[in-house]
């Protein structure tokens, strides 16, 4: 394969069903890449002493997805060797242990890999509108990032 064959892909999806490791990993499997790393969030059973039943995500869908462009759009200007990116996120209900986002990224080498991923999930949590509602047994509760910029704004 020439390389000018696999050129980088950006590779993103907002979706209800459930997330798939495999599908996302192989999305940016490159010959020319020894290294994918990815970041696998999952839905914990417990936060602060409250038994978590499930999360719910909520989105404005074309703002994310376009704020997602932008991170990959980032993260090629800070790692001009990575090649592939892919950032799949759920929506709806996520049940306890499943995958809420799931971000791989393929470069030649691992440290680009690597930080290009940390890069993306902090950002993503920092900057796309993307909503998460944590449901406990008798109540539940609508949850700020941390790194969200809007969220800290007026503190």
């Amino acid at each position: 394969m020439e390389e000018s064959e696999d050129v980088p892909k950006d590779f993103i999806k907002l979706k209800s069903e459930k997330l798939s490791v495999d599908e996302v990993s192989e999305l940016v499997v490159s010959p020319y890449c020894g290294a994918v790393s990815l970041f696998i969030g999952t839905t914990r059973n417990n936060f602060e002493g409250k038994k978590v039943i499930h999360l719910e995500y909520e989105a404005y869908t074309s703002m994310a997805e376009t704020e997602i462009q932008k991170i990959c759009r980032e993260v090629r200007q800070k790692w001009p060797s990575v090649k592939h990116i892919a950032v799949h996120h759920r929506l709806g209900v996520v049940p306890i242990t499943e995958a809420s986002v799931i971000i791989a990224v393929s470069s030649p080498h691992r440290a680009e890999s690597l930080e290009a991923v940390m890069y993306c999930i902090n950002t993503l949590k920092a900057s796309v509108p993307i909503w998460k509602k944590e449901i406990y047994e008798n109540e539940y509760s609508w949850k700020e990032n941390k790194e969200c910029f809007w969220a800290n704004s007026e503190k």
